[in-house]
């Protein structure tokens, strides 16, 4: 019996052939797609659910409103004042000194101390010039009793007038050095010149003084000199009169008042500014010549005005705004509060309240306190605490 066999090639029979795997790849990449697909429709449903729920939340839960302080505008005549610096000087100030050289002998006064005018306060050696007094003195005795003898023969007849004029002559030139002497003598007694303060004194007794050289200085308090200035546009509001107030650094809160009694009739050419001077009275010797001075111009009133407390306004390099509060109805129909951001051109700001010369009516309201925390149509509530007081002893300058 024969068995047909298949023939073989290379050991392995003829009919053979390569197995393939095409389904299961396909399968493969199927199943792996579907994954990455759900996968990614997982991820994009989960971000749109998400957004969907923030937005219903925040939708759902909005902020109460901001607490705030709330003032109203008012229309008001407040003072028109120009604000300037300047100095004190003293009306009568001298450093008192001698006319002549000596050696001092005596000082009469002292340091600090209050005089009136004539009082003694240096002597110098003027004994020659006292020897000297006393001489033209006798001459003058003399030369009275030689003019008596000889006007009285000259009237009997028994003596020339050529004699009466010699003894004319010789008492007036004894007369006059006895008021030349008289005058040396009185110039090396230094006297006060007015009525005034002295200060430090600098020399000693024993000192030989030259002429010139400073004994004391002599000043006058209860007259000062305010020196100030103002510029070229403010000269026209200027007038002899007005009223100055004064504060000094020295004085903390208190004012002192004056008046314009000169103002200088020509303006500055290098700083187009006028000089005006004030005089105040300084009754109590509290200020003192050299002080600094903060002076405000009371200048004549303007019209009324609308405004507001300084805090309202808020001052940005963008422009001056403030919060105004306006009525707003809600989607839900309820109206509420907003403030809404109102830019406002100012003016001055005077004791507490600023001016504002556009941007706001008076009755407005507007918010006084709490403005950091709020953005333009944020929604607002009125606190009942009230409003920053004006300090009690506003700065007038």
């Amino acid at each position: 019996m024969n068995i047909a066999t298949e023939p073989k090639l290379a050991g392995k029979p003829i009919s053979d052939k390569p197995r393939t795997r095409p389904v299961r790849t396909v399968r493969w990449f199927i199943i792996v797609g579907l994954a990455l697909f759900v996968l990614a429709g997982g991820l994009v449903g989960f971000n749109a659910f998400r957004s969907h729920m923030i937005a219903q939340f925040f939708a759902n839960n909005k902020p109460p409103p901001a607490s705030v302080s709330v003032v109203e505008a008012k229309s008001e005549v407040i003072p028109n004042l120009l604000t300037a610096v300047g100095e004190l000087v003293a009306v009568h100030q001298v450093n008192v000194t001698s006319d002549v050289s000596g050696r001092i002998t005596d000082i009469m006064f002292s340091p600090g101390a209050h005089v009136t005018a004539g009082t003694p306060l240096v002597q110098l050696f003027d004994g020659p010039d006292q020897g000297d007094l006393a001489n033209y003195k006798a001459q003058a005795t003399v030369a009275q009793l030689q003019l008596d003898r000889a006007k009285q023969l000259a009237a009997r007849q028994f003596g020339p007038q050529a004699t009466v004029d010699q003894a004319q002559a010789a008492f007036d030139q004894a007369s006059a050095g006895i008021a030349k002497t008289e005058a040396i003598i009185s110039q090396k007694l230094v006297r006060a010149p007015f009525d005034g303060e002295l200060g430090v004194r600098k020399v000693e007794v024993g000192q030989f003084l030259t002429a010139g050289t400073q004994i004391v200085s002599l000043t006058d308090l209860s007259m000062l000199y305010a020196n100030l200035t103002a510029t070229e546009k403010q000269s026209a509001q200027l007038s002899v009169g007005q009223t100055v107030r004064i504060a000094v650094d020295a004085y903390p809160g208190r004012t002192f008042e004056g008046k314009i009694t000169t103002i200088e009739p020509q303006i500055a050419s290098d700083t187009r500014n006028i000089r005006i001077q004030a005089t105040v009275n300084n009754p109590d010797h509290i200020l003192k010549p050299g002080m600094f001075a903060t002076t405000t111009i009371v200048l004549p009133e303007r019209p009324a005005v609308v405004t507001v407390p300084e805090t309202a306004v808020d001052y940005t390099l963008y422009g001056d705004s403030v919060f105004l509060i306006t009525e707003k109805k809600g989607a839900d129909g309820k109206t509420g509060l907003t403030a809404e951001r109102t830019f406002v051109k100012t003016g001055n700001r005077i004791e507490g309240r600023a001016e504002i010369l556009k941007g706001l009516q008076p009755g407005d309201r507007v918010v006084a306190v709490g403005q950091i925390k709020l953005q333009s149509g944020m929604p607002v509530a009125i606190s009942t605490d009230p409003a920053p007081p004006v300090p009690a002893e506003p700065p007038r300058y």
